[in-house]
């Protein structure tokens, strides 16, 4: 009869690989099972491989640290391992953003402070008499946001004679605005903008309307009886939903990087549209800080982008006369708006040339949608007019959520929209010592 089949008896090499699918919590415990498998469970390429997986740590690493692949887990283990969780994702986005950035906003970059320690995280929770969630402590613990300067590292948006830029708070002053009073009880600021006051928060409590960890822009109520009524445009279900998307916007080009700072514009690689030998496209973004959701107001800037192709015949070179849009919101209701021009310039068009401006409108439902068409001439025939078609292009804002709990009053005009006013413009000049030739209009100059 054959002798039973014993551990010791089985070559290393199977069982490497059967242990190479366990976690760190289950080559521990095999460790103290048996001699052979603690022998096994302290192979170097194991601990090697969690090292990579869990702390994104390199050769270079370990070999600056002189310690081995296990050693050097269990340092790591000891200092971050309740936020074994969150870190991979969120080191691997942090790095994959300073490295994007680093050429393209260098301002930016130099800005980043230094991670957070453990002891500055637990002062800031008794501060604010609220726990701190593990995926925003595990991010500041990389990098404690960014030192109080522009241009932010959590966008921009400019439009006349209005800019944001949102800077990523470090604990210390965002625990000096976090906000107890009504309407906005235990709510932690993310970011801060210099120009409007504008600031997300993120919500440390399952309070008035707002679900835990819940990222938004507040909304003050302006049709409520009580003036603490506060609305929010929702922009994220946690801490890391929020950053991690906002960083694969960032990086995948979603958001472009215009002038050493990250717009948030929404592109839509389809809208496109092309009449002959000139492409047209749009990019649009919504303003939750020109924005409100009571009355129902909503505010959307959008970029235009004509561009005639290399290929073109220096006979094709033409100049823009006019525009037409047709308007629809999500209601139904058609407004049909034409002008000369477009922001108070009529751009020629020659082979290779791009043009971009930027403007607005304005809508009383979430949502809507524009199209039309541009009317230029040849120039060397002005008799020679054609239309260029605008591709249809969507705008719809941020999700948002009515406070509940608070008495409104009856609104006013919920339905009116500003009138096209296609005379007053001017340029833009500087904004903050960055030329903006992209945004060249004085104000907001609509459907233009």
């Amino acid at each position: 009869m054959a002798s039973p089949l014993q551990l010791d008896h089985l070559p290393a090499d199977p069982l490497l690989h059967i242990l190479s699918y366990l976690d760190f919590r289950d080559l521990i415990n095999l460790s103290v099972v048996s001699r052979r498998l603690n022998d096994l469970s302290n192979h170097k390429p194991l601990w090697k491989r969690l090292c990579a997986e869990h702390w994104l740590l390199t050769e270079e690493d370990q070999v600056k640290s002189a310690r081995t692949w296990q050693g050097l887990f269990k340092e790591y283990y000891t200092d971050l391992g309740r936020y074994i969780q969150y870190y991979p994702t969120l080191k691997r986005a942090w790095v994959e953003l300073k490295s994007y950035l680093q050429q393209r906003c260098p301002r930016v970059i130099a800005s980043l402070k230094d991670g957070a320690t453990e002891e500055e995280l637990n002062n800031m929770e008794a501060q604010i008499g609220c726990k701190l969630p593990d995926d925003y402590r595990c991010s500041y613990r990389i990098h404690n946001g960014q030192k109080l300067v522009i241009p932010g590292l959590m966008g921009s948006m400019s439009l006349a004679n209005h800019y944001r830029s949102e800077v990523l708070l470090d604990v210390e002053t965002a625990a000096g605005g976090f906000q107890q009073r009504r309407g906005m009880r235990c709510c932690l600021p993310l970011t801060f903008c210099f120009h409007t006051g504008l600031s997300q928060y993120l919500a440390l409590a399952p309070v008035e309307g707002r679900s835990l960890c819940q990222s938004f822009y507040p909304s003050p109520d302006q049709t409520a009886q009580e003036p603490s009524a506060i609305d929010m445009f929702i922009t994220g279900s946690s801490f890391s939903q929020w950053f991690l998307s906002y960083v694969n916007n960032v990086l995948t080009g979603e958001y472009p990087v215009l002038r050493d700072q990250i717009f948030r514009y929404d592109q839509d690689r389809s809208c496109v549209a092309t009449t002959g030998d000139i492409s047209i496209s749009v990019s649009t973004s919504f303003l939750p800080e020109l924005s409100s959701i009571s009355p129902p107001h909503f505010l959307f800037t959008y970029r235009i982008r004509i561009e005639m192709a290399s290929s073109a015949s220096l006979m094709s070179s033409c100049q823009l006369d006019s525009r037409y849009w047709k308007i629809t919101s999500s209601d139904g209701r058609v407004e049909e708006v034409q002008g000369p021009g477009v922001v108070g310039e009529f751009p020629i068009m020659s082979p290779g040339k791009v043009h971009e401006y930027a403007s607005c409108t304005t809508f009383a439902t979430p949502s809507g949608y524009m199209e039309g068409h541009y009317t230029f001439h040849r120039l060397d025939n002005e008799e020679e007019v054609f239309q260029v078609a605008i591709p249809r292009f969507h705008m719809r804002c941020l999700p948002f959520k009515v406070n509940p709990s608070l008495t409104k009053a009856s609104a006013s005009d919920t339905s009116s929209r500003h009138e096209d006013q296609d005379d007053v413009e001017d340029d833009y000049g500087e904004l903050h010592g960055l030329q903006m030739p992209v945004y060249e209009g004085g104000w907001c100059p609509r459907h233009s």
